[in-house]
């Protein structure tokens, strides 16, 4: 059997806070210091090639800092994510690419922030959908050129049907799922992508729900692993789970029934009433962690668990809206804001990495800042992938906290953006050590916050630090392109 690493990482809308001391300095990171940090691999080359781990990339979506047990979850049962944790390595202080779905998916794939990748919002200015351009460098193109075969299973959001975003112009070599964000809120769709193709399921049409979504992603997911198990393989995985509707099968509702003083969430949006909105909601998180849980034990069978890094996490901070009734489980923890907010509650989520007999299991780093933009040029180390020349990014290679439990990236500024909607002004964050700065429109003044002292960003500390001011203007006047 050839030696092969499968990674499973669980990002996780953790506490992301012990940071350094890193704003305090006076020297200034540039804005691309990430790409010279991470274009060249540390493993040697030789190495590498005969022991490329597989890669599974686990996406959530709206799924909380704190939905998770091993974050402090006590209402939601999460017991596959727990043990994923408690045998691999947690991170507290981990973020996504930004505060909504499509943009931090864009992040993720081009290892970019939202001040550079090209998708920077879920609609572009002039109400369209933005998709990735041919001249996009993907993560799955990396590792493609590698000689890892690619999969994506889930929501793309990142190219309509005839644009360059499409997921098989971007390095993918097979998918399945939704191409359109929006179209992702049903968990009892009429039709799925599969590569070029549409699938039609009949059995949905005209208002029926009989094929949850969900069961399709996990069986794809699960032929495609067996059908790789042999060659090294990147499978990433962006998962509709908890994301409105309120959706569940009956049996994971009944797992929740009678445990919550429940609530109603009406009928809208041409879908049906729910009357157990809480128990419904906790059946979605409990599927998750369920299929997260069927996939380790592929690998276990397979003989291919200790040869694949598994990598779990959420693609923004948790939701309320549409019945999502994530308020109702403390999904944000200890942080302020949720989805939309550029406040550690909108942006900070769990991260979980299990490598069995590579990560020491029971590791919780309390001192990395880990980003979205940091996962191209990590994959790019662990798979032995050559970064192609001239390709600017702002993210780092991870490994050394993954492998040699060494504090990384804590001492860089870290940038995010947003536009509510396009016509909307630009709201702006910058993490930087312990420092956090948020501007929340157009020319309004900093907020600033000690997030070492108050994670729950309530007291804004502006007037005490001028300095400190002045130093996040001055990164700011250079921290994004048009």
């Amino acid at each position: 059997m050839r030696k092969s690493i499968s990674v499973i990482l669980f990002l996780s809308l953790a506490s992301l806070l012990a940071a350094c001391e890193g704003a305090e300095q006076a020297s200034q990171p540039s804005i691309n210091q990430g790409a010279a940090e991470s274009s060249q691999p540390s493993m040697d080359q030789s190495a590498v090639e005969s022991s490329q781990p597989n890669i599974i990339f686990i996406l959530a979506d709206d799924l909380g800092y704190g939905h998770l047990g091993s974050y402090g979850q006590t209402d939601i049962e999460t017991p596959e994510l727990d043990r994923l944790a408690s045998e691999g390595l947690r991170y507290t202080q981990a973020y996504a690419g930004s505060t909504v779905c499509a943009p931090s998916r864009s992040v993720l794939m081009t290892g970019q922030h939202t001040g550079h990748t090209t998708v920077r919002g879920n609609w572009g200015p002039d109400g369209e959908r933005i998709p990735l351009k041919d001249s996009d460098v993907t993560v799955a193109e990396v590792l493609k050129s590698a000689g890892y075969t690619t999969g994506m299973i889930g929501k793309w959001g990142l190219g309509e049907p005839g644009t360059s975003g499409l997921p098989n112009k971007q390095g993918f070599d097979h998918w399945f799922g939704f191409l359109n964000q929006h179209k992702a809120h049903k968990f009892y769709p009429e039709y799925v992508w599969r590569n070029d193709r549409i699938v039609y399921l009949n059995e949905n049409e005209t208002g029926q729900r009989e094929t949850y979504v969900q069961d399709l992603f996990i069986e794809e997911a699960l032929q495609f692993i067996r059908s790789n198990k042999d060659q090294p393989f990147f499978l990433y995985l962006p998962f509709t789970l908890p994301h409105t509707e309120l959706a569940a099968r009956e049996e994971m509702v009944e797992k929740y029934r009678g445990r919550f003083e429940e609530v109603v969430h009406p009928a809208e949006l041409g879908r049906p009433a729910v009357r157990e909105a809480k128990a419904t909601y906790a059946g979605m998180v409990s599927t998750l962690d369920q299929d997260v849980g069927r996939i380790v034990r592929e690998l276990e069978e397979l003989g291919i668990a200790e040869d694949t890094i598994v990598i779990f996490t959420s693609d923004n901070g948790a939701a309320t809206e549409h019945g999502a009734v994530s308020e109702y489980f403390d999904g944000t923890g200890p942080l302020r804001g949720i989805k939309r907010d550029l406040y550690e509650g909108g942006i900070r989520v769990p991260l979980i990495a299990s490598w069995p007999g590579e990560i020491p299991a029971g590791r919780v780093d309390d001192a990395s800042h880990v980003t979205f933009w940091d996962f191209l040029p990590t994959f790019a180390e662990l798979g032995g992938a050559e970064v192609p020349e001239g390709l600017t990014l702002d993210g780092i290679s991870v490994v050394p906290s993954l492998l040699r439990g060494a504090a990384v990236g804590n001492d860089r500024p870290l940038y995010w953006e947003f536009r509510q909607k396009p016509d909307a002004g630009l709201k702006q964050a910058v993490r930087w050590g312990r420092w956090k700065a948020v501007r929340l429109s157009e020319g309004a003044d900093l907020e600033i916050y000690d997030l070492e002292e108050d994670l729950g960003e309530t007291r804004n500390v502006a007037a005490q630090h001028p300095e400190l001011v002045e130093k996040f203007e001055s990164y700011l006047r250079s921290a994004r392109d048009e």
